[in-house]
């Protein structure tokens, strides 16, 4: 028992020695940062309408201006501001209205890149999103393919806003940080 004993003692450094180098040299790895710059098209109504309100204190019928509402998005992500731009992905997630005055939303969405360099991957945004404000910041929680292990920020502007069709036109402009 005591020469097993003695053996693993013994033989623990060279067992840990490869497992340190892997976390030096992992740990020493360079970040790669990525700039990126898209438009989100925000529908609620029309012919092209890409996001609907699922509860509120209405149920359904609920507007998302309305504190307590939540809305299910699916909206596209394109390359410029023209809702004719070429498509690079959609905006999958929830918007809940988070302020007693109804002027801010929760966000919780994945982009998910259809197109471009980037596709087959994904970033997870989430955040405040005080909409009447010209410009907000938000986070980059995780990301997927290219955006593994990322972190990063975003701040995005109002590029088109009309509240009474609940239509928008979103700049996001993310830095990111992954391997």
């Amino acid at each position: 028992m005591s020469n097993l004993l003695n053996l693993a003692f013994n033989s623990f450094p060279l067992l840990a020695l490869p497992l340190l180098y892997w976390a030096w040299v992992r740990h020493r790895r360079e970040h790669k940062q990525t700039n990126l710059v898209f438009y989100v098209h925000e529908n609620f109504s029309g012919h092209d309408t890409s996001a609907t309100t699922v509860a509120g204190t209405n149920g359904p019928t609920s507007n998302i201006l309305k504190f307590g509402t939540i809305a299910a998005v699916d909206d596209p992500v394109t390359e410029g501001p023209d809702p004719k731009s070429r498509v690079i992905g959609r905006a999958q997630g929830l918007y809940i209205n988070t302020q007693l005055d109804g002027k801010g939303l929760h966000l919780a969405f994945s982009v998910i890149f259809t197109g471009g360099e980037f596709k087959g991957s994904t970033l997870e945004i989430q955040g405040a999103d005080l909409f009447t404000m010209k410009e907000r910041e938000f986070s980059v929680v995780s990301g997927t393919g290219h955006f593994r292990f990322v972190k990063g920020y975003g701040i995005m502007t109002t590029e088109f806003l009309d509240i009474p069709n609940l239509r928008a036109i979103l700049k996001l402009n993310i830095t990111v940080k992954h391997y």
